[in-house]
């Protein structure tokens, strides 16, 4: 049997997620808790009251969905009696600190800090309005490569998520970004929509942030993984903190290799893949890239018990 876990990203929150497992167990509320004190304020209400424009913002959205996610994790393995050794752990751009949490490399307190203080310095990092991100469908990525470079005469224009073939987000300056939007268009894309966010991630507007995180990461306690990490830069096994460390920092402004990711699981025995947390978007990006994936996405409490006869059929 070889499985990995997967933590998704900014985009999964919703208002109310975690609501089954906080109702149901006490090691969720407990969870929830340890995020509100670390914060100094009351992010659970957020999550399961909103209002939305106040979960959605990446200050707050990125602590969310990780500490939806590592209450879920933490009900399975500490009040659902489920025994899992995964092969490795992977998240996509904010799931990736999560994985991190989830494989003891950060606590749960320092992690949701830590992520707080990354989603304030992205907001902050580019005036409102300035920043854009879009995503182009159906173009392989030398094309889209291109497109960005054709772009880029306008202002800052990178690819930011290689996320499934055919799949990528692009980012950068606003009108750097709707003329690749146009000449995507013009070269046949499927689509190419510029997306909801309030900043542009994964590109070099981020810089800046990543020195200021670099320094943020010396405030916290950080333990080698209990299982190997897939990074987010290299689509490569990391175990060592300092690599780590690295790659989070590079990660703030290169693109996030997650179908490269997926590739190098499967390379590594995989053949199921297990997303913890809101929503089910990652589950959907691998099987875009494996064909025949199989895949199981985890949040709601009914979802455990189906995950637990999902991984003893791959036994």
């Amino acid at each position: 049997m070889a499985y990995s876990f997967i933590f998704p990203g900014q985009g999964s929150q919703e208002v109310g997620m975690g609501r089954e497992f906080l109702d149901n167990f006490a090691v969720a509320r407990e969870i929830f808790e340890i995020a509100d004190d670390a914060l100094g304020y009351k992010l659970s209400e957020i999550i399961l009251e909103g209002p939305e424009e106040e979960l959605k913002k990446t200050e707050n959205a990125q602590p969310a969905i990780m500490t939806v996610s590592i209450a879920i994790f933490e009900t399975m393995r500490r009040e659902l009696g489920f025994e899992f050794e995964p092969k490795c752990v992977a998240g996509h751009s904010l799931g990736e600190y999560t994985a991190l949490v989830a494989a003891g490399t950060l606590s749960l307190e320092d992690g949701v800090k830590l992520v707080h203080v990354r989603g304030k310095l992205m907001q902050d990092a580019v005036p409102l309005g300035r920043g854009a991100m879009a995503a182009i469908l159906g173009l392989d990525k030398e094309v889209i490569s291109n497109i960005c470079e054709e772009a880029s005469s306008f202002g800052v224009c990178e690819p930011a998520n290689y996320n499934a073939p055919g799949q990528i987000v692009i980012s950068g300056e606003k009108e750097a970004v709707d003329k690749a939007v146009e000449i995507a268009k013009e070269k046949g894309a499927r689509r190419a929509v510029p997306l909801k966010v309030s900043a542009p991630f994964h590109c070099s507007l981020m810089k800046p942030v990543a020195e200021k995180l670099k320094k943020e990461f010396e405030k916290y306690e950080w333990s080698t993984p209990r299982w190997p990490l897939i990074a987010n830069v290299s689509g490569e096994i990391e175990h060592d903190v300092e690599e780590i460390q690295n790659s989070l920092y590079h990660q703030t402004y290169m693109p996030v290799l997650w179908s490269v990711s997926v590739e190098k699981m499967a390379e590594m025995g995989i053949t199921a893949f297990v997303e913890i947390g809101a929503g089910a978007v990652l589950s959907g990006l691998v099987k875009r890239t494996l064909k025949g994936a199989k895949t199981i996405a985890v949040s709601s409490p009914k979802e455990v018990e189906t995950l637990k006869e999902f991984i003893s059929l791959e036994e």
